[in-house]
C-alpha cells in the first residue's frame, strides 16, 4: 500500500492511473531515467486490471481476416506484431526484475463454439490459420482442439500470468529506480500554467502527462474535444467464474471460441491445483438488468465442460471497444498522452501503450505510432512507412526480436537444418549437421543487432536488415558484418 500525496512535487512525467498501462509506463520511463510520479485515485491494480482474466495473446478480438479487409495486409500484420512486442516486454520485465507472477509461455486455441462444427466454420478457421501463417505468425489449423474438441487454430507462443503479482513487482521496480507512487490521490485538477496536476490539495508539476485511466480523463485537451472522443468508445461488461480442479485436469493453454459474444478459458496454478478461469456473456454496460443470470449461464457452461469443478468465485470487468477494433494510443494534446479501447486485449495493448508513450516522451520513433494514433491518419493514406520491408531496418529489428521464435525446443532442429530457437530465455541460431551435431550461436547479427534467419537453400544465416551472411558455424561469409555470430 502506498501513501497519499502530501506535498508539492516536481517530476518529468505524471502518470494518472495505477493499472497495467500506468505502472508499465512508469516502469519504462523511470528505467529510462525520467523522474515519474504515479497518481492513483484508489488502489493500484484494483479496478480494471484487477478484474482481468489476463490472457496474453497477439490474437485480437477482431479476426485477422477482418483486419486485412478493413486495413490491408501490412496494417493487419503490424497490429499483431505490436501485440507480440507487448508480450515480449512483459516477459523481459518479469526476467529483469525477478517477478514471481506465474508467467508462462503457453499455446492458444481459437476454436468453433461446438464440437460438431459446420463445414463453413471449419473452412473459415483453416483460412484464418493460413492467413496468420502467411503473415509470419506461428499458427496451425487443427482438426481436434484439446479439451474443447472440434476444429480450431493453434497459436504458439502466447502467454499467461497473474496480473496483480506482476504489477506488484513493477511497482517495486519503479520505486527502486526513483519513481514515486501515490494511492488515494486522484487527479483533481489539471493545470496548464504551471503544467501539472493538483491532487489532495498539492501541485505536482511536470513536463508530460500520461492518462492511463482506461476510460481517459479530460486532462488539458478541453471538454469539447474529450466529449467528442468519448463518442468513439463503447463500454462492455464481461463476466467471469472460476473454480479449482486437480492439476492436469485440462491443458495449460488459452482457449476462446468464435461465438459472439465469445467464451474464454485459461488456467492459473495454485498449490497442487489448477484454477480454471472461464469468462464470457459480454454486453454493453448498463443494458442488462439481470446480471446474476449472466453469471448463472456461465457457471452452467463451465460445469458442462468440467463436470468435477465447483465454482468458487465470480466477478465482472469492463472492456472498451472502438468502431474499427483498434485501440487509441498517442498524443491527445501537447505533452499529454492517453490510451484506451483495448477490447479483450487489455494486458497486451496496455503494455504496448506504455512502450509507445515512453518512446513519444523520449522523442524516439516507434513503428506503431501512426497505426494507433487517435486520429488514425495512417489508415487513410495508401503509403505507410511500415511497409518498407527490406529497406526498413527499424521494422525488422523490432519484428524479429519480438515475433515468436520458430521453435522452443532444440529437438525440433532436424539434421541439415537451421532454426531460430528460444533457448534459456534468448533467441539462438541452432544448426544440426548431417551427423547430428548441434551448433548454437547468437541469433543477433553483429552488424547492427537484427535477428538472422536460416537460408535453407544456401545453408547460411542471413540478416534481413543489411544483408550480412554467416556460415552455419557463425563465421562471416559476407558483410557488412565483420565479426562472427557469438557463441552460446
Amino acid at each position: 500500500m502506498f501513501r497519499k500525496i502530501d506535498h508539492n512535487l516536481d517530476v518529468d512525467v505524471i502518470v494518472v492511473g495505477g493499472g497495467i498501462t500506468g505502472l508499465s509506463a512508469a516502469h519504462l520511463l523511470s528505467t529510462a531515467g525520467q523522474s515519474v510520479a504515479v497518481l492513483e485515485r484508489a488502489r493500484c491494480a484494483e479496478i480494471d486490471t484487477g478484474h482481468t482474466t489476463a490472457h496474453l495473446t497477439m490474437v485480437t478480438d477482431v479476426r485477422l481476416s477482418e483486419l486485412v479487409r478493413r486495413f490491408g495486409r501490412t496494417h493487419a500484420q503490424a497490429v499483431w506484431d505490436a501485440e507480440l512486442a507487448a508480450i515480449a516486454q512483459i516477459d523481459a520485465n518479469v526476467r529483469d526484475n525477478d517477478i514471481e507472477c506465474g508467467f508462462e509461455w503457453v499455446d492458444g486455441y481459437l476454436h468453433a463454439p461446438n464440437r460438431q462444427a459446420s463445414r463453413d466454420e471449419s473452412e473459415a478457421l483453416r483460412e484464418e490459420a493460413d492467413l496468420a501463417s502467411d503473415l509470419g505468425f506461428d499458427a496451425t489449423f487443427v482438426y481436434d482442439v484439446p479439451f474443447v474438441g472440434g476444429p480450431g487454430v493453434l497459436f504458439e507462443n502466447q502467454a499467461r500470468f497473474h496480473p496483480r503479482k506482476y504489477l506488484a513487482g513493477l511497482a517495486k521496480a519503479i520505486r527502486a529506480s526513483g519513481g514515486e507512487i501515490f494511492e488515494h490521490s486522484a487527479a483533481d485538477e489539471f493545470s496548464e500554467k504551471p503544467f501539472g496536476i493538483k491532487s489532495n490539495g498539492h501541485l505536482v508539476r511536470c513536463k508530460d502527462i500520461v492518462i492511463a485511466t482506461h476510460n481517459p480523463l479530460v486532462g488539458t485537451s478541453g471538454l469539447a474535444s474529450a466529449t467528442l472522443f468519448q463518442t468513439k468508445l463503447a463500454l462492455y461488461t464481461s463476466y467471469v467464474v472460476c473454480g479449482r480442479v486437480p492439476r492436469g485436469t485440462i491443458p495449460d493453454a488459452l482457449f476462446w471460441d468464435t461465438a459472439d459474444p465469445y467464451q474464454y478459458v485459461r488456467l492459473d496454478r495454485e498449490g497442487g491445483h489448477d484454477v480454471v478461469i472461464f469468462g464470457g456473456e459480454d454486453h454493453k454496460t448498463g443494458q442488462v438488468l439481470d446480471t446474476d443470470a449472466c453469471f448463472d449461464r456461465l457457471e452452467r457452461a463451465l460445469i458442462a465442460r468440467v463436470p468435477e469443478i465447483a465454482a468458487t468465485h465470480r466477478w465482472s470487468g469492463q472492456v472498451i471497444e472502438t468502431p474499427d477494433g483498434l485501440p487509441y494510443i498517442g498524443k491527445m494534446t501537447d505533452h499529454q498522452y492517453a490510451a484506451t479501447g483495448f477490447a479483450g486485449n487489455g494486458m497486451t495493448f496496455g503494455t504496448l501503450a506504455a512502450i509507445m508513450i515512453t518512446d513519444a516522451v523520449r522523442g524516439r520513433r516507434n513503428p506503431w505510432t501512426q497505426l494507433f494514433d487517435p486520429g488514425r491518419a495512417a489508415l487513410r493514406r495508401g503509403l505507410w512507412e511500415y511497409i518498407k520491408e527490406n529497406a526498413d531496418y527499424p521494422y525488422y529489428l523490432i519484428r524479429d526480436r519480438f515475433a515468436g521464435a520458430e521453435s522452443r525446443s532444440l529437438r525440433s532442429v532436424k539434421r541439415g537444418q537451421g532454426k531460430i530457437v528460444e533457448y534459456r530465455g534468448k533467441k539462438v541460431a541452432a544448426y544440426r549437421d548431417e551427423s547430428g551435431e548441434l551448433t548454437l550461436r547468437s541469433a543477433t547479427c553483429t552488424h547492427m543487432g537484427c535477428v538472422v534467419g536460416w537460408n535453407q537453400a544456401e545453408r547460411t544465416w542471413d540478416c534481413p536488415c543489411h544483408g550480412s551472411r554467416f556460415k552455419p558455424t557463425g563465421d562471416v561469409i559476407s558483410g557488412p558484418a565483420e565479426s562472427p555470430l557469438s557463441e552460446v
